[in-house]
């Protein structure tokens, strides 16, 4: 969910903390408009310290909260430079990563590192309603954005869906649209959990970021029309390469927080 909260030039109304987030909210707005293009230059830091009567301190805070999310880039002299709009993943409708990039104007792209049939995990059995130790399919793939790695993914495929997935070319670009187009087996239920995790020697590799980078890991499980599980899976995102994106209501309320659940 995001709050945004109403900038100006005058003073504070708030902590520190909450002047940082006014001027990121403010910057943000400008890049997701078009009025920051793809490309330009931010504003200095003195320049914006004096837009916003506020300390540098607070100014570096708010420009470190886009460089976080992957809005602006890496200073180039005193000055950093817009990179992109926001990639922002609803969970409103079920869509597999490609629909979502290509939705967005995005280059999508994906190669299978493994394919392993084997037992499945205790938990992986649950996920899946199997019965304890039924042979899956474990499948490691890395996904590219605009030629980017920006996610790794490591699923566990049910045994019924295993073969068709083994069939698939290496460089497959979305699974799930080849499944539903081949084989008639389409994702009709999601559920999904997400948290974040430090990255692992495999993960920092193939993402290219440093062992301990923070990752964003969304695992879910996708199921039929009929409630049949397809998949469980464990992705991580690449720090500032997507935005997930949650509408609710007092009415209704898809999103549950959980304390650790792992």
């Amino acid at each position: 969910m995001n709050t945004s909260t109403t900038g100006g030039t005058g003073t504070s109304t708030g902590t520190g903390t909450v002047r940082y987030l006014e001027i990121a909210e403010a910057l943000r707005r400008e890049i997701l408009s078009g009025e920051l293009p793809v490309g330009a230059h931010l504003p200095s830091e003195s320049d914006l310290a004096a837009r916003w009567s506020a300390s540098r301190g607070t100014v570096r805070q708010a420009v470190a909260t886009l460089a976080a999310e992957g809005l602006i880039g890496s200073r180039q002299g005193a000055r950093r430079i817009v990179l992109r709009r926001e990639r922002r993943h609803s969970f409103g409708e079920l869509n597999s990563f490609a629909q979502w990039a290509e939705g967005l104007g995005h280059r999508a792209a994906g190669r299978f590192l493994s394919r392993t049939r084997r037992p499945a995990t205790t938990e992986e059995a649950d996920r899946l309603a199997l019965a304890p130790g039924t042979r899956i399919l474990a499948v490691l793939r890395l996904r590219l954005l605009d030629g980017e790695p920006t996610m790794v993914e490591r699923t566990a495929y049910a045994d019924w869906v295993a073969a068709a997935v083994e069939a698939l070319p290496a460089d497959c670009r979305s699974v799930m649209d080849s499944l539903a187009e081949g084989s008639g087996i389409v994702a009709h239920y999601g559920e999904h959990l997400i948290d974040a995790l430090p990255a692992g020697s495999e993960d920092a590799r193939l993402l290219e970021v440093r062992r301990g980078s923070p990752l964003l890991r969304q695992r879910h499980v996708s199921a039929t029309a009929a409630g049949r599980p397809i998949e469980w899976s464990d992705d991580r995102y690449r720090a500032g390469s997507v935005t997930f994106s949650v509408s609710n209501s007092s009415v209704a309320t898809p999103l549950e927080r959980r304390v650790g659940d792992h």
